[in-house]
């Protein structure tokens, strides 16, 4: 198979390249760095089953360029910072719909049928549902960023009917890992470093969200991909336990091993315009086909905070 992933060079896109080139895929990454890494692709540049473009998806004469020959499209690429809609408010419209609509055009001129996409559970927007299944509607989102996201979702559907293209949708969980370059963690790991002594936790440190591993996101995306045939398939993909934002402040401390820490919360049921403060991903639909988170939320997140730490790649 050869596959063609935008964002590439990102967080979970990197790891996902590393998965396929591992499982004997060829793969051409495309990504216009503004928060990707290259360091994170870096030791597959040699190989001769693996190609980086540094470009832009909206772009779209380049993508059409590029994407020729390949038989699957991961699309990734999408701006990775929720609360950056408040300032820039075209930001998710250009990064999540006219990007995906990009890439399903150049897609479409040269009769690329399939493509996994990478969506979020902020589509649901806030709920009152305890746990939220793929059925759940009407989809809400409160910020820009969810916008964006199901917008895309909403292109990639009118593909699929109107051109019989084949889709596989994820909707994440928090994701987190080696390679993270923002969020909570990171956030908290950040602060202290310039003060351990006291850390400012956005909200009421109640937010309640699962966090999955980085790992456990790339074998689900790929676990689906080979097991359901369906034209669109459409799974949440999460462990099925949560952690809060003021426990994982005492892990940070715990594992920087830092003693009396002052938490100064800033109030609010949430952290940011736009911040869904508590939800839960029902995963029975794919969990049924046979795959499972591996580390539950508290272990994702120990797991996440020491690579940060310690700089893991």
């Amino acid at each position: 198979m050869k596959a063609f992933v935008t964002g590439g060079a990102g967080f979970i896109g990197s790891h996902l390249v590393d998965q396929l080139l591992k499982n004997g895929h060829s793969v051409t990454v495309y990504d216009n760095l503004s928060s990707g890494e290259k360091q994170f692709i870096h030791h597959n540049m040699q190989r001769t089953d693996f190609t980086f473009i540094k470009a832009d998806l909206l772009d779209l004469k380049r993508v059409k360029k590029e994407i020729p020959g390949h038989d699957i499209i991961f699309h990734l690429a999408a701006n990775p910072h929720v609360r950056l809609g408040e300032k820039q408010t075209d930001l998710d419209i250009n990064q999540g719909i006219v990007a995906t609509y990009n890439v399903l055009e150049a897609m479409r001129q040269n009769s690329i049928k399939k493509i996994v996409f990478s969506s979020s559970s902020v589509v649901y927007g806030e709920t009152a549902e305890p746990s939220l299944p793929e059925t759940y509607g009407p989809t809400l989102p409160i910020s820009l960023y969810g916008a964006g996201k199901l917008g895309a979702e909403g292109l990639i559907s009118a593909f699929c009917g109107t051109f019989d293209f084949q889709t596989w949708i994820y909707r994440f969980a928090n994701i987190v890992g080696a390679r993270g370059t923002h969020g909570v963690i990171v956030d908290f790991i950040e602060k202290l470093k310039a003060n351990p002594h006291e850390l400012e936790i956005l909200g009421d440190g109640k937010q309640c969200k699962p966090y999955l591993y980085v790992s456990d996101c790339v074998d689900g995306i790929l676990f689906g991909l080979a097991q359901a045939p369906e034209k669109i398939n459409l799974f949440n993909l999460s462990c099925d336990t949560t952690t809060t934002v003021a426990r994982i402040a005492e892990m940070v401390t715990e594992e920087m091993d830092l003693k009396n820490v002052s938490f100064k919360y800033t109030g609010g049921i949430r952290g940011w315009k736009g911040d869904v403060p508590r939800f839960q991903l029902d995963a029975k639909k794919i969990n049924t086909l046979g795959w499972k988170a591996t580390l539950a939320s508290d272990e994702a997140v120990r797991k996440a905070i020491r690579d940060v730490l310690y700089a893991k790649l």
